[in-house]
């Protein structure tokens, strides 16, 4: 019986967002990474060793560390974010009294040695890996593939029938507390077409149909990741203005129409590179008075914390190409292609959305509507030429717009 109620709320759509939020609850899952990056960094990394002179920057640190960028930048913010580094307004790292009473080696009271007793736990010795390599957890050649990412190249578990729907059920539980919010608090009551990249279960799509009658939406994702949206659209009562449009989001024509664009969880998959290409693909895409909406937890301008962001940084960067950003980041991304960032709105566990508007008036560097999306197109056909074919033709789930579902 508990595993048929369980079975009967799987596909359940929330209207409501939850009377009690669930932040605390992901603080805490999230905070083993703190244990994991403190070993690290006394026991492997020795930045703290490479700090016990002089401040050293960003460049001598990745020499003392032997850490490649995205891992180093994410764990220098963890370990600012835990008062034990201090970054200078030259931009040179120093240890705080904190670190260099009970961090530094050699010293009176020194605790460093306690925290190594775990180096050799097997979740810490994981971590090790994913910072000495920069690469994600199942990347490796003999791996399963990537749980939460896909693009070419890379193998990805989200291309299997039953890992996809693990991963995309499993990602559900955080969009069933955090879509409702976002649409009570983001009204959109002149836009008609929203995409809604990478969107997953559709949960944030269909949060903001209900909010918005007049408005249209489009889920653009992975094939498998859309049977399980179908799944979550036929209990929506909204279905009939969701289209499901399989593609890869790199390489394909963007979804043409939309005057809103939705981002929600997606850039902290992918490294800069990548992050900026789909930034700049979105804004291209949109129409004068359209929006892009960049929804995800944020680290401070400075990349300094606040810790909670810091330790979701680590998790994410295990498991994916990516780590978080900061709001100041993804403007300036948002800027190179002529839309400005105007609000920021809070939702819920830690997330933010920043919308970012297509100025009336743009500089030339951008130009007019058909000029940005000549740009979109270039960007899509960055890789090879050609798109994606209908999700009724690849897999015979969805038939006119989820008019009907098999």
């Amino acid at each position: 019986m508990q595993i048929c109620r369980h079975m009967a709320h799987e596909f359940s759509v929330p209207s409501l967002p939850p009377t009690i939020s669930p932040t605390p609850l992901f603080d805490l899952f999230r905070g083993n990474y703190a244990t994991g990056l403190l070993v690290a960094a006394v026991a492997e990394f020795g930045v703290f060793s490479a700090l016990a002179g002089d401040p050293l920057d960003f460049n001598q640190l990745k020499v003392a560390t032997r850490l490649q960028d995205r891992p180093l930048t994410v764990l220098l913010t963890a370990l600012r974010a835990m008062n034990t580094l201090t970054r200078e307004l030259d931009q040179r790292y120093t240890l705080t009294p904190l670190a260099r009473e009970h961090l530094l080696p050699g010293g009176d009271y020194f605790i460093g040695d306690y925290f190594g007793l775990a180096r050799d736990s097997a979740d810490i010795r994981e971590l090790i890996i994913r910072f000495r390599t920069n690469r994600p957890k199942g990347a490796d050649e003999a791996g399963a593939g990537t749980g939460f990412i896909f693009r070419d190249g890379l193998k990805s578990a989200m291309e299997e029938t039953a890992a996809a729907r693990q991963f995309t059920l499993a990602l559900a539980g955080r969009a069933k507390n955090a879509a409702p919010v976002l649409a009570h608090e983001l009204r959109l009551p002149t836009a008609t077409r929203l995409v809604d990249v990478g969107g997953g279960t559709g949960l944030y799509s269909i949060a903001l149909l209900r909010a918005n009658p007049q408005l249209r939406a489009v889920v653009w994702d992975r094939p498998e990741v859309l049977r399980v949206a179908a799944e979550f659209a036929a209990e929506s009562g909204v279905a009939n203005r969701l289209e499901l449009v399989p593609g890869d989001f790199f390489k394909d024509p963007f979804p043409t129409g939309a005057d809103v664009v939705l981002l929600s969880n997606i850039l902290h998959d992918w490294d800069i590179p990548e992050a900026r290409q789909l930034v700049h693909r979105c804004g291209a895409a949109l129409p004068v008075g359209g929006k892009l909406l960049v929804h995800d937890v944020f680290l401070d301008g400075d990349l300094g914390g606040p810790l909670p962001a810091a330790l979701y940084s680590a998790n994410l960067f295990a498991v994916t190409e990516g780590r978080l950003y900061s709001a100041a980041e993804v403007k300036a991304w948002a800027a190179e292609v002529a839309v400005e960032m105007t609000r920021l709105v809070p939702t819920l566990i830690q997330a933010q959305v920043y919308e970012v508007e297509v100025p009336s008036k743009e500089p030339d560097r951008v130009g007019s509507d058909h000029q940005r999306r000549e740009l979109s197109q270039c960007l899509g056909h960055r890789h090879r030429p050609g798109g994606g074919v209908g999700l009724e033709a690849q897999t015979g789930i969805i038939l006119h717009g989820l008019g009907r579902a098999q």
